[in-house]
């Protein structure tokens, strides 16, 4: 039996926690409703017109679905044109002739997406790819064929992206290119012919092969070894030259135009800290403007002169970071996006015969009221010295000494957070936690040693930069050590299941989204189109090499599921072709064979992540009240089973 002096010690213990917790929420700037964090946005994604005459963006309808609206400008006649039932849509383009709407849909997660048309006069909405099973991507669109666009499909074989060429008008649609297997994308140039195809090499490398024209015999332009990349980006308008971005000869990613006939190569851009970011190319010229990085904020390099007034002019619009996302075939007009750590994103429409800058709207106006925490990169040394870049995020009205910290891991793992607006940090800095977003090694954005550094260290070295980042964070005497928790989605989740397995004296707690659980079934059950294998098996492991398999059952969180005795909160969608089911399943049912503590959550109707607002909102309200439970932050509490709309089902266990 515990002693009466040590039951003494662990409640003292316990009233300091709620003390230093009560005192914290006192502190903080009035609650943040999660719906305005991370429900519909009021307005995003405006796009204007090739011919300049209407404006669409993606907003709410009646019943709370995203939908597509378009305006004449200078006119009040705002109208939907649009009618999705469920997932809403954001992904979605002008085709050039100005009179049709384009957007890509899945079936609840799916991610076998189709291509919808939708005709503005009749206002009649037709699938261009109407088959079942089967995956659509546009490849490329040209105002010289305002009617027709090329679009990619694994419609002859489910391995194998095909080009296909469809015409908008009587929906038309043939075969204009075919795969020779291994092609993951295409590029086409002024004249709409499919000239170069993007493949994954076995070894995980990439490689390039151009044609001189439709028809003609394919030749390798590039070809790189495992530990370089490369990738097409357009051609010339004469189509003798190709942009590329690369890592051959540089340790960066570089942009440079490339001679299809001589070789003679020219670097565009390029800086010695980080990868080219954007790259921004003139869609009628064919003429690369724009490169930017970003080490910590963004810089742009201007490389058309035609435009250098234009970039230092929208500098001085607002202390945030732009990016150009839509212009007029004139090139006259260009909306441009404004981001901040500390606000939603801000629409512009930017003239460029005048110099005016017009504030359009913001993507959620309500946060422009609210105290929202700035987001400061930082830097750390691992503990083989390695140097980490992340970002921190501290809640406002607060003593940086002794928070409550959670560690949240991006997904990928190839990706990286990046300076700007995170609803979520926003939302945990607000409950009164700090925040750290560590760019572990394998993320992208700052050399191929960096990226690289992550081959095969699952589980090891990429684990224990985030280990390492809570341990500076303690250093600094920013985070309470036994207040911590470590969450994310897709290899974040895969992090937090691994962080609970592999080292749980770390943390308190840890939420996981999608994240796999045993790395054998990831691998072997990717998606038939996935053509991504050589870099799966030299960055992560061969799970038919038996040299591999002790790295892999290591790595993989699942066969160490009897260490894990932090609780867990863990979400899934029941449509996930990428993180199938049964990861999340398995080691569900592996803790609690073990004893340990876990709330399963699964929504029927999402895949990889939660699209719809209702699943996304109720899982961040158990998020919430599963971090105040195990670290002392505040919540907004939840008043029903389920947020209404939402398709959860719960399973706790030990609880």
């Amino acid at each position: 039996m515990i002693s009466t002096r040590r039951l003494a010690i662990v409640v003292a213990a316990l009233v300091g926690v709620i003390a230093s917790a009560a005192a914290v929420r006192a502190e903080l700037p009035p609650l943040i409703a999660r719906e305005i964090l991370l429900g519909n946005p009021e307005r995003m994604a405006p796009n204007i017109s090739p011919d300049g005459k209407q404006l669409a963006w993606s907003a709410p309808d009646p019943k709370g679905v995203l939908q597509i609206w378009v305006q004449t400008i200078g006119k009040q006649d705002a109208r939907i044109v649009t009618v999705d039932r469920r997932r809403g849509i954001s992904n979605y383009d002008w085709a050039w002739n100005s009179k049709t709407i384009l957007y890509s849909q899945d079936s609840d997660g799916d991610e076998n997406s189709h291509i919808f048309a939708v005709d503005l006069a009749s206002g009649n909405i037709r699938d261009l790819t109407p088959w079942q099973g089967v995956r659509a991507e546009i490849v490329a669109a040209n105002p010289r064929f305002p009617d027709e666009i090329l679009v990619a499909m694994n419609l002859r074989n489910r391995k194998l992206m095909d080009v296909y060429r469809v015409n908008l008008n009587s929906g038309a649609v043939r075969l204009d290119s075919t795969n020779p297997g291994g092609v993951n994308s295409w590029l086409a140039d002024d004249n709409l012919v499919v000239r170069a195809a993007m493949a994954v090499t076995p070894e995980g490398g990439d490689k390039i092969t151009v044609r001189d024209a439709a028809g003609a015999p394919w030749r390798t332009l590039v070809e790189t070894g495992k530990d370089s990349e490369a990738a097409a980006m357009d051609f010339s308008k004469d189509g003798r030259s190709i942009f590329l971005v690369s890592s051959l000869g540089s340790d960066t990613d570089r942009l440079v135009r490339r001679d299809l006939f001589t070789g003679a190569q020219t670097v565009l851009a390029q800086r010695g800290d980080s990868d080219v970011d954007d790259v921004v190319i003139q869609p009628t010229r064919h003429v690369v403007e724009a490169a930017s990085f970003s080490p910590d904020r963004k810089h742009w390099k201007v490389i058309d002169p035609s435009v250098q007034a234009d970039f230092d002019a929208l500098a001085k619009v607002e202390d945030g970071d732009f990016s150009i996302i839509s212009r007029d075939q004139a090139d006259h007009t260009w909306l441009v996006l404004f981001v901040s750590d500390r606000h939603s994103g801000h629409f512009y429409k930017w003239d460029r015969r005048t110099g005016k800058a017009t504030f359009l709207f913001a993507s959620q106006p309500r946060l422009d009221t609210a105290t929202l925490a700035p987001m400061k990169p930082i830097t750390f040394g691992a503990r083989d010295g390695m140097n980490i870049h992340a970002f921190l995020t501290l809640p406002v009205g607060v003593e940086r000494k002794n928070l409550a910290l959670v560690e949240s891991v991006h997904g990928g793992p190839w990706s990286r957070f990046s300076w700007g607006f995170n609803p979520y940090a926003q939302l945990f800095a607000n409950r009164g936690y700090a925040v750290l977003q560590v760019n572990y090694r394998g993320s992208t954005g700052y050399g191929k040693k960096y990226l690289h550094a992550g081959d095969r260290q699952w589980g090891l070295a990429m684990q224990d930069d985030l280990t390492d980042s809570v341990r500076w964070a303690q250093a600094q005497g920013i985070s309470d050590p036994k207040r911590i928790a470590i969450e994310g989605g897709s290899y974040g989740g895969y992090a937090a299941l691994a962080g609970a397995a592999f080292t749980p004296d770390v943390y308190r707690c840890a939420v996981d989204v999608c994240g796999p659980s045993d790395l054998f079934t990831l691998i072997k059950t990717f998606p038939a189109y996935y053509a991504i294998g050589g870099v799966w098996i030299s960055r992560v492991g061969d799970p038919d090499n038996p040299a591999d398999k002790r790295l892999l059952t290591r790595a993989s969180p699942l066969f160490s599921a009897d260490k894990i005795r932090i609780p867990m909160l863990i979400g899934q969608g029941a449509n996930d072709p990428r993180v199938i089911r049964s990861e999340s399943e398995e080691v569900v049912s592996a803790i609690a064979k073990n004893g340990g503590h876990v709330t399963y959550v699964l929504y029927t109707d999402e895949g990889h992540g939660f699209v719809r607002p209702a699943n996304r909102l109720d899982f961040t309200a158990r998020e919430e009240s599963f971090l105040a439970r195990y670290l002392g932050g505040r919540f907004e509490p939840i008043s029903e089973e389920r947020m209404p709309g939402s398709t959860a089902i719960v399973k706790r266990v030990g609880n």
